[in-house]
């Protein structure tokens, strides 16, 4: 036994000082990557705590205040158009309980008067357009602006529609691609290997496990953007249904084991932009820069602005 620490403890401390120092200098082994724009203001559904979330209005809003990038969800119709939505199902936003997927275009009812902002509990939003928008009209409107299109389930017609409109409007290096699922961010890949997408929970967990077991010094990432909740934002202005996350030991820990500077300080001088959701008070947003956020994401582009405004220097530190 003591032959085998003999070679096992030099080993290992070797193997610990060469990953330490790799986390710090990530060139040596990996090309930065360089992404077409770099985005410290986004715009959660177009700013759904200012606007009704999703519509023409909430956009065009949120870009006359300042944002540098519209996040926004599609879905497609029965009849083949690519709607921007956050849900798939329109009874919260429009009280009707039916799927897009079996409406036609011109079925779609009206958004609410007002809605709830989902990440703010007991705050309501309003406006005058009620209409739900083309994700092609997004496009049209807003040729130079960085877009991230979350993709929700796998449909293989809508991700080659999707893809379609990002070639016809020759957007694909400031149009991301976002989904939570693997599976469906594999085929977003497929579909279009040309556009910059974000990790999605699966390989943000092996993400986590090659930082902390040391491997990820050596190991190639070809995501572009890091996006997570900001933990903080639990059971204050996002109440989860009840479950392990109204835990404030549970978040606490999420928390300690996600924000790790070094971690994030590795990724940024990899390239890799991170961006923290969905923050809509002002403590949530210093908070995330703090963190070591490059971007923010939040409901009130207003909100965000103002605080960019205010503090320029500290937030062009966090680049």
């Amino acid at each position: 036994m003591s032959s085998f620490m003999y070679y096992l403890l030099p080993a290992v401390g070797g193997y610990t000082i060469v990953s330490l120092y790799l986390l710090k200098n990530p060139h040596i082994l990996h090309k930065k990557k360089r992404t077409a724009f770099h985005c410290t203001h986004i715009s959660h559904r177009g700013g759904s705590g200012e606007r009704i979330e999703s519509t023409m209005e909430a956009f065009t809003h949120a870009v006359e205040v300042g944002t540098e990038m519209l996040e926004l969800d599609c879905h497609l119709t029965r009849d083949g158009h690519v709607i921007v939505s956050h849900d798939e199902n329109l009874l919260r936003q429009t009280g009707l309980d039916a799927n897009i997927a079996d409406l036609n275009l011109e079925e779609l009812p009206p958004y609410k008067e007002q809605l709830e902002v989902t990440f703010y509990t007991g705050h309501y939003s309003t406006g005058s357009d009620r209409k739900f928008v083309l994700l092609e009209d997004v496009f049209r409107k807003f040729p130079k602006m960085p877009v991230n299109i979350e993709v929700k389930e796998f449909n293989t017609e809508l991700i080659e529609k999707v893809s379609g409109l990002v070639k016809k409007y020759d957007r694909e290096d400031i149009t991301v691609w976002a989904s939570m699922e693997s599976t469906i961010m594999k085929e977003c890949c497929k579909v279009n290997s040309t556009m910059p997408y974000m990790f999605t929970v699966t390989r943000g967990i092996q993400l986590l496990l090659l930082y902390y077991t040391g491997l990820l010094p050596f190991v190639a990432l070809g995501e572009s953007f890091l996006q997570y909740y900001l933990p903080q934002i639990f059971n204050t202005t996002y109440i989860p249904e009840p479950g392990i996350l109204r835990n404030r030991w549970v978040i606490s820990l999420i928390q300690k084991l996600t924000l790790r500077k070094a971690l994030l300080q590795h990724l940024k001088d990899r390239g890799i932009q991170i961006h923290l959701f969905v923050c809509n008070e002002e403590r949530d947003i210093e908070a995330a820069f703090a963190a070591g956020a490059t971007g923010v994401m939040t409901d009130y582009p207003t909100l965000l602005a103002d605080y960019l405004r205010r503090h320029r220097q500290a937030t062009r530190l966090t680049r």
